[in-house]
């Protein structure tokens, strides 16, 4: 996930606002109850990891929901590369032996013929709805073909998180316009390009009858208890679109889940008589959203004009690859939260999701369908619109609960003032609220361990307001959870869990698991690999990059790297260009190749300046590295040069 700037720089980002009650314990407290400073700290990550693993960590897990957590089993990862150093530099850095190619940045045509890429952003918004969208995002490769061919080509569907309309248009935003609403709204959502490996080209863009656009003007539909029909989505047209798509999901029966975040971003209005409703204000929509000003040249996001469009966004949106006439369908049973992700797994023969509401003091969710996904599926109905939907409270000793959030149970019911289900999912962290969940430090990315179905969370960094999910507060570098459900089942609703690291750079933060070889902040994407490993992707905001005066000068460039969940040793991997953010990794089924997504290189920054129309390539030039080009966002590809697994 990556916080969206206004056009100049923030004094703080805008996910760092709480919007929480104070009346919910946040998790610094559980925290610092569950962990003394001298048990979490003088240990470090590598002991208290084995503590969780092994349920060594003293009394709290003899009376957790469970027994002790058993020994791991399976597999077991290696890490078998030389880990690069931190790094200011313009461009990627990856360790000797690996090698990456650039592809699909933004502005490719999805379909080789299609309109081509205007190095001064002159394509139109006809021609941006046929090329690849900005800020690429979470991300799946879904392969194609038998046996080998299966490595070699596939559908790379990833999402496009926002826009930076300095860099989209000519001109900058000095003036919004119905073209400029129109090329922003195609730069958004979701592509879906098919890859070819040659052993000459690399990875190419292949024709494909399956190539497509998913933008925030596309048609889409509403599943679950908030139907398509809900006067809470009642608005001028058909609703339309999918918008701030930051991480994903990729279902069992091979689907693919984009996730709707900062929504309220778009929202604005200059009615003067106008004040947002509780609702409204819940989910931080304001008069300026996050300055993209759209509300001037296009009614639809006016929140004024049409107070319900608000309403159609907020979703986890599934979308079928391989049947490019699919309509895209907002499965409303997964809530209405700024979801960051919505990583499932199966358990049981149901379907289970865990989605994370990316805001300082906001929560962790979980759904378990109801049966069979694979019964629900043989009788034309989705797994996703049958189930209950959770949200997480961490306890002091060790231990959490999953409180459902059912109307008619606990405080939800209609004397308190909810009306159905379908209010109880509109209103998701209102629910969340009344059942007094944890506050939690911005929840990101989350990721199954496929070894043993541990469950590891990425909390970016918060502000110790009332929500800092971390036993330090304040906590500008964030950290990473993890915890195991009762008997090892994902549908359970309690589980233990424990702290699997605390991110930071010891010269300036000695309450931090890492070392001058491990340094790093704001972990955001999480995601394991078959074997086990698990890669750990930064977002550390642009208004505190290279700065040492945030304590980040150190640290460098935004950087991925890879642990070993069961040692809990750390290697760099990856650094990437100035001003950006590395987001969104998978490999092909064989694990020869690995995608990664590059985001936003070149966004404004303190450290290295702010692009403008005169000069877009203030900070960065990756990856033209055009003289009168300008920086743009995009996948690439990384390979070793002796063929071998990335990372053994």
């Amino acid at each position: 996930m990556s916080v969206q700037r206004r056009p100049v720089f923030p004094a703080s980002d805008p996910d760092e606002v709480s919007s929480n009650p104070s009346a919910n314990r946040p998790f610094h407290e559980v925290a610092a109850a569950r962990f003394s400073r001298r048990s979490v700290l003088a240990s470090g990550a590598v002991a208290a990891a084995a503590g969780f693993l092994t349920g060594s960590t003293g009394t709290a897990h003899a009376t957790a929901a469970t027994a002790s957590p058993p020994e791991p089993t399976g597999r077991r990862p290696t890490l078998g590369f030389t880990p690069v150093p931190t790094s200011d530099a313009d461009r990627i850095t990856l360790p000797e032996g690996y090698q990456a190619q650039v592809i699909i940045p933004w502005g490719t045509p999805i379909r080789p013929g299609g309109p081509a890429w205007r190095k001064d952003a002159a394509n139109s918004a006809a021609e941006q709805a046929q090329q690849v969208g900005m800020n690429h995002d979470g991300m799946h490769f879904f392969p194609l073909g038998k046996g080998a061919e299966r490595n070699r080509r596939g559908l790379l569907v990833l999402n496009h998180e926002y826009i930076d309309q300095q860099l989209l248009f000519p001109d900058g935003d000095a003036e919004m316009t119905r073209e400029k609403v129109a090329k922003a709204t195609a730069a958004h959502g979701v592509s879906i390009v098919e890859l070819v490996h040659t052993d000459r080209h690399g990875w190419q863009v292949a024709d494909s009858p399956r190539a497509r656009r998913v933008t925030a003007d596309t048609p889409v539909t509403f599943s679950g208890p908030v139907g398509p029909r809900h006067p809470a989505l009642r608005a001028a047209d058909p609703p339309r679109g999918t918008i701030n798509n930051c991480s994903h999901g990729v279902t069992p029966w091979g689907t693919y889940l984009a996730c709707e975040e900062n929504f309220n971003a778009y929202f604005g209005t200059e009615h003067p008589g106008w004040e947002p409703t509780d609702l409204q204000a819940r989910y931080g929509i304001d008069r300026e959203g996050f300055g993209y000003r759209w509300h001037e040249a296009d009614p639809r996001f006016d929140i004024a004009v049409n107070p319900h469009e608000a309403n159609r966004f907020g979703w986890v949106v599934e979308i079928d690859p391989m049947d490019p006439d699919a309509v895209p369908v907002k499965r409303t049973a997964l809530g209405r939260i700024k979801h960051e992700g919505c990583v499932t797994t199966e358990a049981r023969g149901r379907i289970v999701a865990y989605t994370g509401d990316d805001q300082d003091g906001d929560y962790l969710y979980k759904f378990v369908g109801d049966g069979s996904w694979r019964a629900h599926r043989a009788r034309g109905r989705s797994p996703l619109d049958h189930g209950t939907l959770y949200v997480a409270r961490f306890e002091d000793d060790g231990t959490g609960r999953w409180l459902p959030l059912t109307h008619g149970t606990g405080p939800l019911t209609r004397d308190a003032g909810w009306a159905d289900q379908a209010d109880v999912l509109l209103r998701t962290r209102e629910a969340a609220d009344a059942l007094g969940a944890t506050p939690m430090d911005r929840p990101e990315w989350i990721a199954v361990n496929p070894v043993n179905q541990d469950v590891y969370c990425s909390l970016t960094n918060g502000s110790g307001r009332g929500g800092a999910a971390n036993p330090r507060t304040p906590n500008p570098y964030g950290h990473i959870i993890r915890w195991r459900e009762r008997d090892g089942d994902n549908t359970a609703t309690t589980f233990t869990w424990d702290i699997f690291l605390l991110a930071g750079d010891p010269a300036y933060e000695e309450r931090t698991d890492l070392t001058e070889d491990t340094r790093f902040g704001s972990p955001d994407g999480l995601w394991f690999d078959p074997d086990g490993r698990l890669w750990i992707l930064t977002d550390v905001s642009n208004s505190s990059q290279n700065l040492p005066e945030k304590g980040y000068d150190r640290i460098g460039n935004n950087q991925m790297l890879a642990a070993d969940p069961h040692t809990g040793e750390i290697r760099r991997f990856l650094t990437g260009p100035r001003g950006c953010e590395i987001t969104g990794v998978i490999t092909t089924p064989d694990q020869r190749t690995m995608f990664v997504n590059v985001q936003h290189p070149g966004e404004a920054t303190p450290a290295w300046g702010e692009p403008t129309p005169e000069n877009p390539r203030a900070v960065s030039n990756w990856p033209d590295f055009d003289p009168e080009g300008r920086p743009r966002s995009a996948t690439i590809a990384i390979r070793r040069t002796d063929g071998g697994v990335i990372g053994a």
